[in-house]
């Protein structure tokens, strides 16, 4: 399993993964699940994923192949497409025929693949976008009222983000909210782990502006984590019935 959050504020956009891919309690790797398409300054596109691993790399690697056709159009290539939301129906509908081509191959074993991925992009002159898009093709866009979204293991970062995070919360606070429901995650759930990708995209700027591996151990990611249980433990002390 995974856990993957992205932010659409005012600021900009925020995006966190993390790594661990497990087929059983002794099969456990670490795979990338964050990628970046970006002509600097023209159009920007970030995607987390989650779910079966064979679906979500044959979706990436097709969508590459796709920017690399010699006769890309706009309705093959991320890239070229002429809006945001033409990005994601174009993802949603390769994450669709990827599935469904797994799932015939699974058929005789009766198992079946399944996968969604959160997309944040932005193009010069429009607006900065974020999408949840399902197995099924199908998505739903972050909104003012509801400014993040979650793919994965989501229950356990989920109250943090509900109580903190707003349009106007700044990058800073986003990242470290973002950090604390993944620390809150990594707590309650084995199947998510170290090592984290952490990406921020500044709103116009149309390029990743920050991005950020952070390995286990690492001792800002530690401190943070250390403070935050201190800080519970104090509040709920003094919380009296």
């Amino acid at each position: 399993m995974t856990y993957c959050v992205g932010l659409l504020l005012n600021a900009g956009m925020v995006l966190l993964s993390d790594t661990r891919t497990n087929a059983g309690l002794d099969n456990i790797a670490t795979y990338r699940k964050m990628f970046h398409f970006e002509e600097p300054g023209e159009r920007v596109i970030s995607l987390t994923t989650a779910g079966s691993l064979s679906v979500t790399q044959t979706t990436i690697a097709r969508l590459r192949e796709a920017i690399d056709d010699p006769d890309a159009t706009e309705a093959t290539s991320i890239m070229k497409a002429p809006t945001m939301l033409k990005v994601a129906l174009i993802i949603g509908d390769m994450l669709s025929t990827v599935r469904q081509e797994i799932d015939e191959k699974l058929s005789t074993m009766k198992q079946s693949a399944s996968a969604s991925m959160i997309v944040a992009a932005q193009r010069r002159g429009g607006p900065m976008r974020l999408f949840l898009i399902y197995p099924e093709g199908n998505f739903i866009e972050a909104t003012e009222d509801t400014p993040f979204l979650q793919i994965g293991e989501h229950k356990y970062g989920k109250p943090i983000l509900d109580r903190v995070v707003n349009p106007n919360t700044s990058l800073a606070d986003a990242e470290k909210a973002v950090l604390l429901s993944m620390d809150s995650t990594l707590r309650s759930n084995l199947s998510v782990g170290m090592p984290l990708d952490l990406c921020v995209i500044e709103k116009d700027a149309c390029r990743v502006s920050r991005k950020r591996r952070i390995e286990a151990g690492d001792d800002s990611f530690r401190l943070m984590s250390e403070a935050w249980s201190k800080a519970l433990r104090d509040a709920f002390t003094q919380i009296t019935l």
